[in-house]
């Protein structure tokens, strides 16, 4: 399941004069086998480059749908960090000044939202729309966005036809039979084959160390001596590999939203604890349900909202709903609450129409837009990143066997969304590239205070994650909304984690201990 949130040879080191781009070698070492001397050493060579070329900022292609003030632009960056002059590849980036004076200005500010997949273009804004959350932030910092490599408007990768990806219904994920998983297998090994014939040559090199690598090279071209990082969900990982692998080139970093970077959880164990996290929050949505009976009529305890749930899946598998609207369309939808409680009610208004009749919310909330091509070119393109990325992060199992006992045993209890998780990770099984071991997160010399926020209840990313990270990062600040489940906290509604997100970006300091926040409210219908 994406984790992502609504916010040649090799060359020599350039000789001569510090630039911004070297102001300490990468970190390379036995401990990270897969990211050693060489990479290291290209993207010393990249950095260097990056700071010298720098960026040609120009109002935003037409097509991209983004404004001026902000402006976009292209760094270029290694394929293959092992060959730095090698071919290039090219991200796509945008940014907005700071909206305050010069004398305030604290540099440059870059996001990621998650995925592995996710854009983060749409970062510079939440200046533009003069969003109050925001406000102290964007007087001291430009905001940067930026398309990962294989994203978007950067050099991107594809695994499948965008309009056939689209179309709908497709299988129930949770199967009936043997058949209905032979059936999913063979999906799965296709779109494997799909993404080595439509982008094999890219395939090696998307990984997250190499993703850090093209941080620490925008970082550069924007002429940053040190990174302030804001990363969400899938991004807190990027984050805390480019912590290790570039520890004195950071100057604030925020992460939010906590992927768990224990070596032995990358990838194929964090996405089963996904799923136990996910039925606890679905859980927890059923009950705010039923305790609203009066409103939704879908019964007063979470057994009788979960059977209204189990109804609609079971009619839309029997018929689809206006003939594109089957089980997996409609967990599409559904498992938005989950994420973020923003979607209590309207999810919670749907199921209820539906069980009075109207099937109409429920169509337009679950089916494909088949006409939109620029949609549907997104979303198979995000679906292809996140699937490279963490095929080649790790070693995942490749014995059919042990892929369904464990979600066999785990569907029993938690069966919201185990199938479709693993359905959706199973290309892994038989990825035609190498598949490294992950980077050992760690705190490396000169890495400063790491500001950790999280809400107990997360579902996308569990919390045991931020409870990871911070003993990873041992100088590290954790910051709780503790009872909450919403999935990328800073920036939403709770003034303890937004004051403290504020504090620390403006001075840089923390609470002098872990801090816990009482939870925001939960919706009123």
């Amino acid at each position: 399941m994406r984790r992502t949130a609504v916010l040649g040879s090799a060359g020599t080191l350039i000789a001569g004069t510090l630039m911004v781009g070297a102001i300490a070698a990468p970190v390379a070492n036995a401990d990270n086998r897969d990211h050693g001397w060489s990479e290291a050493r290209g993207a010393q060579v990249a950095a260097d480059r990056a700071a010298k070329q720098g960026i040609n900022w120009t109002d935003c292609p037409a097509d991209w749908a983004i404004a001026k003030p902000i402006q976009c632009g292209y760094v270029s960056v290694p394929l293959d960090y092992s060959r730095p002059n090698g071919k290039q590849i090219k991200l796509a980036v945008d940014r907005i000044g700071n909206t305050g004076t010069k004398a305030e200005r604290q540099g440059a500010l870059i996001y990621n939202p998650g995925g592995p997949g996710g854009s983060g273009m749409r970062f510079p804004t939440r200046v533009t729309t003069k969003n109050p959350l925001w406000t102290n932030t964007s007087k001291a910092y430009d905001f940067v966005g930026f398309d990962p490599r294989g994203v978007g408007h950067s050099t991107p990768i594809s695994c499948v036809d965008p309009q056939e990806y689209a179309k709908a219904p497709k299988a129930d994920p949770v199967p009936s039979s043997e058949a209905d998983k032979r059936a999913q297998r063979k999906l799965a090994a296709e779109y494997a084959d799909g993404c080595a014939e439509r982008s094999g040559w890219m395939l090696p090199y998307m990984t997250t160390p190499n993703t850090a690598r093209d941080l620490d090279v925008i970082r550069a071209a924007l002429g940053e001596k040190k990174l302030n990082y804001l990363g969400v969900s899938y991004g807190t990982y990027l984050g805390a590999v480019y912590g290790t692998l570039f520890p004195s080139h950071v100057r604030r970093m925020i992460v939010d939203s906590v992927v768990n970077p224990d070596q032995d959880n990358i990838w194929y164990q964090a996405n089963l604890e996904q799923d136990v996290a996910f039925q606890a929050r679905w859980n927890e949505w059923e009950d705010w349900v039923a305790k609203y009976d009066s409103k939704f009529h879908l019964g007063t305890t979470r057994a009788q909202v979960e059977a209204q749930w189990l109804k609609l899946r079971a009619d839309a598998k029997k018929s689809p709903l206006d003939g594109k609207v089957g089980p997996a369309e409609l967990l599409g939808y559904f498992q938005k609450a989950p994420y973020y409680d923003s979607y209590w009610v309207p999810v919670a208004k749907a199921l209820s129409a539906y069980a009075a009749g109207d099937i109409k919310p429920v169509v337009a909330a679950s089916a494909p837009d088949m006409s939109d091509i620029a949609g549907n070119i997104a979303s198979e393109n995000g679906n292809a990143v996140y699937t490279a990325v963490e095929c080649a992060d790790a070693k995942w199992p490749t014995s059919w066997r042990k892929w369904d006992r464990d979600n066999t045993k785990l569907n029993k209890d938690y069966p919201f969304l185990t199938w479709s998780n693993a359905w959706m990770n199973l290309p892994c099984a038989t990825w035609s590239t190498k598949q490294q071991n992950p980077v050992e997160v760690k705190t490396g010399k000169g890495l400063p205070q790491v500001l950790i926020v999280q809400s107990t209840n997360d579902a996308a990313t569990p919390f045991q994650g931020a409870v990871e990270l911070h003993k990873a990062f041992k100088n590290s600040r954790l910051v709780i909304e503790k009872g909450a489940g919403s999935h990328g906290v800073t920036g939403l509604v709770n003034p303890c984690i937004n004051s403290r997100v504020d504090d620390y970006l403006l001075t840089g300091k923390t609470d002098k201990a872990d801090y816990t926040c009482t939870p925001h409210a939960t919706p009123v219908p």
